[in-house]
């Protein structure tokens, strides 16, 4: 923890719980490495304290000196009909709406505000009511899935629903004031990628390139794949946005294309569970490689670690706009293979593992399926992209980094405010 501390920011966090994965997890992260440098008021939903408080018991830090947690909600009038996901970004939007209101009335002493999440950029945020320096993100949208990608595979109901949600970003990006009016008085925008600018139209001068993905270095690092054995590890909910049936598509194809001595010693893991996991083990049953590919549920932290470090390569075709495990997998040190797109694909280069452009559907698959098998055969390339995705987790994602960027962010608007 940094001694000197010249700034307090208001966080307006609402996603945050140190036990989760995901936007939970990357809340509490932030909210970590910002204390190493700032004073802190973090305002989360009250559904929070109990896990909050129950952590920090339980993992001691100098930074919770820097911390003050501010909980709040809506009355429940406003709220009653808010059930898990279900009307989550209704209430968010509300919940943004009514802050400022509510951090008045708490008369909070603060230098600079700062939107941490939800990190979407088409849902608007109220901060710049208070008056203060303003700063959003990091914020970034899931590009639009091609329509091979949804149609064909999950049929028409999926792809409306798809379309839908497109739709209503659109509608947020163009249409709604509040939107707008973030816009307009933001004074640093935090774009996870490079579709930001383009549908909010953003100036230069407020835009910091940061991702909302990062993890912490592993205690022990795996070795370098040696010898024949060969596991191939995805993960993530089983929805179509996550691609998982391109995974098992492109994985039958390049397990099928083995000869046969070295077919024992191939494996696909899938980790997560969601709508669509019956789905997905049955195209592994009709791809005849239900054998070799391993589902399992939600694993504890310590147990995924442990995962990582038995795995070879990280099989990400995914059309998100971010992915946390991508940042996890090469902290591990794991060749990632994914779409060429705005998430995933601004992040993996050559250097640390394989990007495939879009094309038609079974292109894709063969691609995947290609790569796979160039990593599996060229072990000097394998060792190659393993050291360059150590490389790439050392030079931007750890989270220590995240620390420093933000407080160069702070301290650039606490010289200009002065």
């Amino acid at each position: 923890m940094d001694k000197k501390i010249n700034t307090t920011v208001l966080l307006s966090a609402y996603a945050v719980n140190p036990y989760h994965g995901s936007e939970d997890g990357m809340g509490w992260n932030f909210i970590m490495q910002i204390a190493r440098f700032n004073k802190v008021i973090a305002v989360t939903r009250e559904n929070t304290r109990k896990d909050i408080e129950r952590y920090m018991n339980e993992h001691p830090s100098n930074c919770y000196g820097n911390i003050q947690f501010v909980y709040y909600d809506l009355p429940y009038w406003a709220r009653f009909w808010k059930r898990g996901g279900r009307g989550a970004m209704l209430y968010y939007y509300l919940w943004q709406f009514y802050l400022p209101r509510f951090v008045n009335k708490r008369k909070l002493k603060f230098d600079i505000v700062h939107n941490l999440n939800f990190h979407n950029d088409w849902t608007p945020s109220s901060l710049w009511k208070l008056k203060k320096p303003f700063v959003w993100g990091p914020i970034g949208h899931h590009p639009r899935i091609p329509k091979d990608y949804v149609l064909h595979v999950y049929g028409l109901g999926s792809y409306i629903a798809e379309e839908m949600k497109w739709l209503m970003k659109k509608y947020f990006w163009k249409v709604d004031p509040l939107l707008r009016q973030t816009v307009n008085h933001v004074d640093t925008v935090l774009t996870m990628n490079s579709g930001v600018e383009r549908v909010l139209h953003l100036p230069k001068d407020k835009i910091v390139h940061m991702t909302s993905v990062s993890t912490e270095a592993p205690s022990e690092l795996k070795e370098i794949r040696k010898g024949q054995g060969f596991t191939i590890l995805s993960s993530g909910r089983f929805v179509p946005l996550k691609g998982f049936d391109i995974t098992i598509r492109s994985f039958a194809r390049f397990y099928h294309q083995l000869p046969a001595h070295l077919k024992p010693f191939v494996k696909l893991v899938l980790v997560g569970d969601g709508p669509y996991k019956k789905y997905l083990q049955n195209l592994a049953k009709e791809m005849e490689v239900e054998s070799q590919v391993n589902f399992i549920a939600w694993l504890h932290r310590t147990d995924y670690k442990k995962l990582y470090k038995e795995s070879d390569v990280f099989l990400f075709p995914s059309h998100e706009g971010a992915g946390m495990v991508v940042a996890e997998a090469l902290s591990y040190g794991l060749p990632v293979i994914c779409f060429r797109n705005e998430g995933p694909g601004e992040f993996v280069n050559k250097d640390c593992g394989i990007t495939i452009p879009y094309s038609r559907y079974n292109t894709s698959v063969t691609k995947f399926a290609e790569s796979l098998r160039l990593l599996h055969d060229n072990t000097k390339l394998y060792a190659q992209l393993s050291v360059g995705a150590r490389k790439a987790f050392n030079e931007r994602f750890n989270w220590d980094l995240k620390g420093e960027e933000l407080k160069n962010v702070y301290d650039h608007l606490s010289r200009k405010a002065g």
